[in-house]
C-alpha cells in the first residue's frame, strides 16, 4: 500500500489551510536565505587558507609532570572502598 496521488493533495491542502499561503512562502523564504549562507561560508571557508600569508603555526605541546605515583595496590584498596 504505496502513498496515492489523492493522499498526497490532501495533506497538502490541509497544511495549507493550518498554516496558510502566506507563512509557507515565508518559511520557504527563510529556508532558501539559510542554503545561500551556507553556501557562502562554505565558500568563504575555502578561500581563507590561501588568502592568509601567515606562516602555520607550530601545535603547542603541554609537558606533565605528575607530582607524586600511585602504585597499583593503592588504586585497586581505593576502588574496592567505593
Amino acid at each position: 500500500m504505496g502513498v496515492s496521488v489523492w493522499q498526497i493533495l490532501i495533506i497538502a491542502v490541509v497544511v495549507v489551510l493550518l498554516f496558510g499561503r502566506g507563512k509557507i512562502s515565508d518559511l520557504m523564504g527563510d529556508v532558501a536565505k539559510g542554503i545561500k549562507s551556507f553556501k557562502k561560508g562554505m565558500a568563504e571557508d575555502d578561500d581563507a587558507p590561501s588568502a592568509s600569508s601567515a606562516p602555520a603555526a607550530s601545535p603547542k605541546t603541554i609537558d606533565h609532570q605528575p607530582s607524586q605515583t600511585v602504585s597499583a595496590e593503592t588504586a585497586e584498596d581505593k576502588s574496592k572502598a567505593s
